[in-house]
């Protein structure tokens, strides 16, 4: 069976190894043409972040795009659900974004979108890595792609997103601390917030191509909480390095991940009659978004990780919300993928039309302790969970926490490292619990067990 080189969030690798350099990127653009233009009929969007590669892999994916004959529409630092709303209303064949997401500078990636603004088919996938095989050759000169910059594509997807409140609704009153991460949204985040009345404090906005998601953002909100206390704030926003996250900080400084974020805006659509069906977390949601749901009379169902997974869920069930605990939300009936803004949004209109701060609004939800660690391993198989001793403390961790309890181990998507995840209703087994099973993981990785005198070495672990 061949390798498959598109993973669960498109492609991805640190640059200069392979499969991202330049030479690869102009292969990709130019297979990637030959399955979307049809030999010289299409048009396709590019969008990157603010990583200082985006640039080279920009003209690298340009240059083979126009020699398979399709034409491009260049949107310059452009947020991932910006590429997926464009895509659409261009009328574009496709859309393609250069973004390694919440990851450092020095990685990036590929990620595709289809005219409609999902997500590319397993059977569009295969066809791209099939052409990546043929021979690189220019279509006729007078069939070779144009190259143009769409100036507007930011002012667009401005209007987009302040479209998606209610009519008539403004954010005047409410102080905000925007966190764009040095990414994507650096200029869009705050004008969308800032014309709709709020007054912003932005932080994060000052991209140099190797600060991207550096100490801001998503997965680093420390400064932005601290800049909603020294600013009085009602609420921060941080958004990730291509804008399809949120973490929100409400007024006292307390950080709302992506469980507290879906509660308030599910909560607050059933009230209105607007919530379209029910709710799709995924198999790491905290089990108290579940059950504060369930006692809401609202349903919840599980999807496996990625936004992908819930995106499909959400497609079978017929429902319009749900995301993730790292902050991909998604509201089809505004966007095809998850968006950091629209979620933001949908959470402000929450506080302006109840007239409540974030605190009061997630208030309902009984969270679970939950534990996460991370265990770095060499191997990226599947094979370590086929251990005796890794499989006997799942057992017993499963056994030790009852029904009131849920144990997860799995391989990430995107990186060589194991994911523990123990959550019960006591704090200190759930530490414990974790902190066994991820020995156990190690020792399972190839680590010398140290209750015989060696210390465990191969195997790197951190919580979070």
């Amino acid at each position: 069976m061949r390798p498959r080189l598109f993973g669960t969030d498109g492609i991805r690798g640190r640059v200069g190894r392979h499969p991202i350099t330049p030479d690869f990127m102009l292969r990709l653009g130019w297979a990637a043409g030959r399955v979307f233009a049809n030999d010289g009929d299409g048009l396709v969007l590019i969008g990157k972040d603010t990583r200082i590669s985006g640039y080279m892999f920009e003209s690298a994916l340009e240059a083979g795009l126009s020699a398979a004959g399709a034409d491009v529409r260049l949107l310059g630092p452009t947020p991932t659900p910006a590429v997926a709303y464009l895509t659409q209303t261009h009328r574009a064949d496709a859309g393609i974004v250069i973004s390694a997401s919440h990851n450092p500078y020095f990685d990036n990636g590929i990620k595709f979108f289809t005219r409609e603004g999902g997500k590319l088919s397993d059977d569009a996938e295969v066809a791209i890595e099939l052409a990546l095989e043929r021979p690189l050759e220019a279509v006729a000169s007078d069939r070779l792609g144009k190259v143009q910059r769409m100036d507007d594509a930011a002012g667009r997807y401005i209007e987009f997103c302040k479209s998606t409140l209610p009519r008539r609704t403004m954010l005047d009153g409410l102080r905000l601390v925007v966190d764009c991460a040095h990414g994507a949204a650096y200029q869009i985040a705050p004008s969308v917030f800032g014309e709709l009345g709020a007054q912003v404090v932005p932080i994060g906005v000052s991209p140099n191509g190797l600060n991207i998601n550096d100490g801001f953002g998503a997965v680093n909100p420390a400064r932005m909480r601290q800049a909603v206390l020294d600013h009085r704030a009602d609420a921060g926003i941080a958004l990730d390095g291509d804008g399809d996250r949120l973490i929100m900080v409400d007024a006292r400084g307390d950080l709302l991940d992506g469980d507290d974020i879906l509660f308030v805006i599910a909560e607050d659509r059933q009230r209105r009659g607007v919530l379209g069906g029910g709710v799709v977390g995924t198999l790491m949601t905290n089990l108290g978004l579940e059950e504060s749901l369930g006692d809401r009379g609202i349903v919840f169902d599980r999807a496996n990780v990625g936004d992908r997974q819930v995106l499909q869920r959400l497609g079978a069930k017929g429902w319009l919300l749900g995301g993730e605990t790292s902050g991909h939300i998604v509201c089809l009936d505004q966007n095809t993928t998850g968006d950091g803004i629209i979620a933001a949004l949908q959470v402000l209109f929450a506080m302006v039309d109840r007239g409540k701060g974030l605190a009061d609004l997630r208030g309902g939800f009984r969270k679970y302790p939950q534990r996460i660690e991370n265990v770095r391993v060499q191997s990226h198989s599947s094979a370590i969970f086929d251990s005796p001793g890794l499989q006997r403390a799942v057992r017993d961790a499963e056994a030790d926490l009852g029904a009131g309890g849920r144990v997860l181990v799995r391989l990430s998507g995107t990186e060589a490292l194991v994911r523990v995840m123990v959550e019960g209703a006591a704090e200190d087994q759930v530490i414990d619990l974790a902190g066994r099973i991820a020995l156990a993981v190690e020792h399972a990785a190839g680590a010398p067990d140290p209750r015989e005198g060696e210390p465990a070495a191969t195997a790197e672990r951190h919580g979070a």
